[in-house]
């Protein structure tokens, strides 16, 4: 329920309080209560601005200065907060004085006096005014969010169902339900207003990182409509649940309450939700069950046209990164699925055909984060292709980190390359010796000198990207040591090693040593 400042005169406390300015909006909703030290408007703005909140205090830091007491209610008013109330006149403020009575009426905030006979001190009224916005109390039944809901949910012979309950209690009470799978998909809802999208919100849900929230439910807005995030736990199994506040009636206390009451009609009407689809046909690609992909991307509302990338992550799981992933849905027009397994993310991103290339983009974006490694194939072939780019990825990931040691993104060639030096490695014969002895030469040189050159073209060619300067880099050398080296190999190979017709060659058979090491391990 909805609890305003004129609500705080029916408790005990305020028996003897007199409103002395801003009667006309003593209706002012009260969300929290909080103390004010603020002795400045630099000091109300930085600490004390919050939009329904009511202020306690005494004035001690400024209790002779009727100037500084103005300006610091003229900064609360400003801030949003709905009521300022003043202990110890008499004591520590002799009396309010006019210009500062004068100040709240014009700001239009409700400035009010505690008696100083009240037998009540600060810390009662802050007992009594959180409980009255935790618990809250109403003469009509009808508006108690709180009883009405259970009246609804409880009501087994007028609904047959949990669903059904819960949209009537939402109808009634004026607010939305959302139920989020564990990887975020919207497995159920109850919409009562439609002012932003369910996906805006969970971008935003995303950002705040509220999967890792206690239970006390955390309050977002978007886009103007307040939305209240926290866990539920479903026959053992986790799931979020997100409660919008349609007209911003109810504290958080009462939001946190009525999460917990709705979580415990769930049970009693043994509810169960429905899958999540759009996580069960992630697993279905990575399985490689394309038959069960191809049932469920109906149900779960996926174009098998629009897959524009897979991928499997590792260490993604950040606010960073998803800062990263809601800001590229929002400007691309893009949709990011994802499934969690522990440290592990696995997910496709669907859309419209885009120019150039996003997906490449955001990966690189992610990857500044140096545990992060990403694999990822893009531009996919309806869902087909998007099995079969979870195969390659499936069958190379452990492996190419190997073969790429200084990589953090992973794109299908880099894959594919090591899927066909997988491949050569099991068939081993003539096809492995061939490419293999392309490096024989390297013996001729003797076992240190051979060494130093062929560790040179396997960092220039697999690691630098046949780039010198990043060579040395990666090698702790100089530049003009890495050109000398590369002249030597040159010679050595009898080609140029940068020749169209030389590089493919040696690419797969400086992979495959790197390969041949991690095999024999």
């Amino acid at each position: 329920m909805k609890v305003t400042v004129k609500d705080f005169f029916e408790l005990a406390a305020f028996a003897d309080a007199k409103v002395l300015a801003g009667e006309k909006n003593l209706e002012n909703p009260v969300k929290k209560v909080s103390v004010l030290e603020a002795t400045g408007r630099e000091d109300v703005a930085r600490y004390c601005s919050a939009k329904n909140q009511m202020m306690l205090t005494s004035f001690f830091g400024i209790q002779d200065d009727a100037k500084a007491q103005a300006e610091v209610i003229k900064a609360l008013a400003e801030g949003g907060n709905t009521a300022l109330v003043v202990f110890h006149v008499g004591e520590v403020v002799k009396r309010i004085l006019p210009e500062v009575i004068e100040a709240a009426e014009k700001a239009g905030l409700p400035l009010i006096a505690m008696s100083e006979k009240s037998k009540f001190d600060m810390g009662d009224v802050i007992n009594e005014t959180m409980s009255k916005l935790f618990y809250g109390e109403s003469s009509s039944f009808g508006n108690d969010l709180i009883n009405n809901t259970i009246f609804h949910l409880l009501n087994f012979e007028k609904y047959n169902s949990f669903q059904s309950a819960i949209r009537a209690a939402a109808l009634n009470n004026d607010f939305q339900l959302i139920l989020l799978s564990e990887d975020f998909n919207p497995i159920f809802y109850v919409e009562t207003r439609h002012k932003t999208t369910i996906d805006e919100a969970i971008r935003l849900g995303r950002e705040k990182e509220v999967e890792k929230q206690s239970t006390v439910y955390t309050m977002i807005d978007v886009n103007g409509v307040l939305t209240y995030w926290g866990p539920v736990s479903i026959k053992d199994s986790k799931y979020f649940m997100f409660i919008v506040d349609n007209e911003d009636s109810y504290s958080k206390a009462e939001i946190t309450k009525l999460a917990e009451i709705i979580e415990l009609a769930m049970g009693m009407w043994k509810y169960t939700p429905e899958r999540d689809a759009k996580a069960e046909f992630i697993k279905a690609l990575r399985r490689g069950n394309k038959s069960l992909a191809y049932t469920l991307k109906e149900e779960a509302g996926i174009d098998g046209e629009e897959i524009r990338s897979v991928f499997f992550a590792r260490s993604i799981e950040n606010n960073e990164a998803s800062a990263h992933m809601a800001e590229f849905e929002k400007n691309e027009g893009l949709k990011i699925l994802t499934i969690n397994e522990g440290d592990e993310t696995y997910g496709i991103i669907i859309g419209p055909q885009k120019e150039g290339n996003p997906c490449t983009n955001l990966y690189n974006t992610i990857k500044t984060d140096k545990r992060v490694r990403i694999f990822h194939v893009t531009g996919i072939d309806g869902t087909e292709g998007a099995a079969d780019a979870y195969k390659l990825i499936g069958e190379t990931w452990s492996f190419v980190q190997s073969v790429f040691p200084y990589k953090r993104v992973f794109t299908k060639y880099e894959l594919v390359l090591v899927s066909n030096c997988i491949n050569i490695q099991l068939q081993g014969g003539y096809i492995k010796k061939n490419y293999l002895e392309l490096l024989e030469v390297f013996k001729q040189m003797g076992e240190n000198k051979g060494k130093q050159l062929l560790d040179t073209l396997e960092t220039f060619v697999l690691d630098a990207g046949m780039n010198s300067g990043k060579t040395a880099d990666f090698m702790d050398i100089h530049t003009n040591t890495v050109q000398y080296r590369l002249k030597k190999i040159n010679e050595l190979l009898g080609v140029e090693i940068t020749g169209n017709r030389v590089i493919p060659g040696l690419t797969i058979a400086l992979a495959l040593k790197r390969l041949e090491r991690v095999v024999s391990k």
